[in-house]
């Protein structure tokens, strides 16, 4: 006898975890075939800041929430009076509404935040600020005011009434940012949240707030250095591989159109030790200096150090210098660095930290206006790169003539592009 399955009939849903049938709740609205719903056609709106804007896409949309995170001290708060000044002193435009900027101050009195804002040059009628960790009355600022952007500083300060737990706290963090997203979603206004990572590299512990939210950027930055650099973690509007460039100065953070500049040593003439390779952070291409020097010893295990680069790839280009090319550093201490804080790890710069370990063996410099690009492999080869005319153009638009690269039938007009196969074809550009 064949037996038959028959599909659920009825309004009832099957409770998956008790087996008991349970009467459905009726939909508000039907499901709809998704080739006849009609997409969101909202445009983003401009924050003023270029880089910024470059990270999220073309701009904010309305009602989207925005976290930035970072690490305290790098600059999250002066990044964001800068985007709330830009954004208050631009002329209304179609999609933003009015241009009041709400900024809410949990962490610094409303007197330290002006303070900052006369040094950083943000002072503007249409810029309101409220020194309040007590969400329900940021409620109400939104309701008298009704601004077009919100800002909180941070989340993290932040209480909800009715939500056990500290501010800061999980519980606290997470009802904070979903009432913040609710509040966005309901009223369009684009909200921008900070909040300060973990010890362990997390937003307000492990993986709390990043779901809750649209976008997700990081703020990083080395106390030793002005650089700061901003990446998309998460973008529900956009791509994630783009990267935004400022510098902390003296009257707040500054954008930087063209960070190439700042990892490039400004000098007449090229010494030895020294290569410029072109490395691509995210779908940026970032030329940096790669600098080597090379110094006899005595010692049974001579030191190797690295700045900058990865620390693992540099021993491995030098054993490959010395079992393919010959030039053994065994006696040798090497200090391998990039110039201006510049951090790469990517393969991509292998051959610069040959060429340049190689010139500042033989005190022989690299010609000059020469870029070196290539992953060099264990046998000696000299690998291909992705995105490799993308960085020969970035090279060329900052006067570069010439390039060290692996086998390629790339050509740029106004480039001599010099194809090596394995690394003794490479050094022996510098012998020549």
């Amino acid at each position: 006898m064949e037996e038959h399955q028959h599909a659920p009939t009825g309004t009832a849903t099957q409770a998956a975890t008790t087996g008991v049938l349970t009467k459905g709740l009726t939909p508000t609205s039907p499901a709809q075939p998704i080739t006849t719903i009609v997409g969101s056609n909202a445009q983003t709106i401009s924050t003023g800041i270029t880089e910024l804007d470059r990270v999220l896409g073309t701009g904010i949309v309305p009602g989207s929430v925005v976290l930035l995170a970072g690490e305290p001290g790098v600059g999250k708060s002066t990044l964001l009076l800068e985007v709330a000044s830009r954004w208050a002193k631009q002329p209304a435009v179609t999609g933003a509404g009015n241009r009041v900027a709400l900024y809410i101050t949990a962490e610094e009195s409303a007197g330290q935040v002006r303070l900052r804002a006369e040094r950083t040059g943000a002072l503007h009628d249409t810029l309101f600020l409220s020194a309040e960790s007590n969400l329900d009355v940021v409620f109400g600022h939104v309701d008298q005011l009704k601004p077009s952007l919100l800002i909180v500083d941070s989340v993290q300060t932040m209480i909800a009434a009715g939500v056990e737990g500290v501010a800061g706290g999980v519980a606290q963090s997470r009802a904070v940012t979903a009432a913040l997203t609710t509040l966005a979603k309901t009223t369009g206004i684009p909200v921008l949240l900070v909040g300060h990572v973990t010890k362990d590299g997390n937003v307000a512990g492990p993986r709390v707030l990043e779901h809750l939210v649209d976008v997700v950027l990081n703020f990083e930055g080395d106390r030793h250095s002005s650089l700061r650099m901003l990446r998309g973690i998460k973008n529900r509007f956009g791509a994630t591989d783009e990267v935004g460039c400022f510098e902390q100065q003296s009257d707040g953070i500054k954008e930087v159109a063209d960070p190439s500049g700042l990892f490039l040593s400004h000098r007449g003439s090229t010494p030895d030790g020294t290569a410029v390779t072109v490395a691509m952070d995210g779908v940026r291409p970032i030329l940096a200096e790669v600098q080597s020097l090379v110094v006899p010893t005595e010692s049974k295990n001579p030191r190797r150090a690295v700045t900058g680069l990865d620390a693992t790839r540099v021993p491995m280009v030098l054993a490959v210098l010395s079992a393919r090319a010959g030039r053994r550093t065994h006696n040798c201490e090497v200090y391998v660095a990039t110039v201006g804080g510049m951090k790469v790890g990517e393969p991509a710069t292998d051959l610069a930290i040959a060429m340049a370990t190689a010139s500042a063996m033989t005190k022989k410099p690299l010609p000059q206006k020469t870029i070196v690009v290539g992953e060099v492999g264990l046998a000696g080869e000299i690998r291909p790169v992705p995105n490799l005319q993308r960085r020969l153009a970035e090279a060329h638009r900052l006067g570069y003539t010439r390039a060290i690269v692996p086998p390629t039938d790339v050509a740029l007009p106004g480039m001599t592009i010099t194809s090596v196969a394995t690394i003794t074809e490479a050094l022996a550009v510098i012998a020549n």
